[in-house]
């Protein structure tokens, strides 16, 4: 696999978001049946500013959002609650999948008030934009809770409790 990586903002680095990301998308790709060894991902790790730029430029808000993705072809299924496409490789013999953003304000602020690890939250946040990069969305009912279904699935995987499940008595 190949993933270019990208740390504007150090605290990712002590966070090890590399060895995360490494991680998560060996378990993606393994879970669909792609071949580690031809697929290509890049990933910026950065802050809120960082992202709430992108964020501008690439959707329109002005606003931070937690992580951002950029799929290199378009997957999605026609129908609500299809499977998208597999990616095929190009002539070069490689599957670009695409770009991720992460940003570690945002994803620190959402762990802590899940009462979640922070590593645990970056692996849902880079399972979810892995996600995007495949073809997956959460834009209309069905696609949505298939997404939704096929991430708790790879996080258990991982043995990442299911994220979707809000216990009554975390504060």
């Amino acid at each position: 696999m190949t993933l270019e990586i990208s740390i504007e903002d150090n605290r990712w680095q002590d966070a090890g978001l590399e060895h995360m990301a490494q991680e998560v998308i060996a378990v993606v790709l393994a879970h669909f049946e792609l071949d580690p060894e031809v697929c290509e991902v890049s990933l910026l790790g950065c802050d809120d500013a960082r992202i709430a730029e992108l964020n501008v430029e690439f959707r329109g808000k002005a606003k931070p959002t937690n992580v951002l993705s950029w799929p290199a072809e378009e997957l999605a299924a026609a129908q609500d609650g299809g499977v998208p496409s597999l990616p095929e490789a190009d002539f070069t013999g490689e599957i670009p999948l695409g770009d991720i953003a992460i940003a570690y304000d945002t994803c620190a602020r959402e762990a802590q008030e899940a009462g979640k690890s922070l590593a645990d939250h970056a692996r849902h946040l880079i399972v979810h934009g892995l996600l995007h990069l495949l073809g997956y969305d959460h834009i209309r009912d069905r696609d949505a809770a298939l997404m939704e279904d096929i991430e708790v699935e790879i996080l258990g995987k991982m043995g990442i409790a299911n994220p979707y499940i809000i216990d009554e008595d975390t504060p």
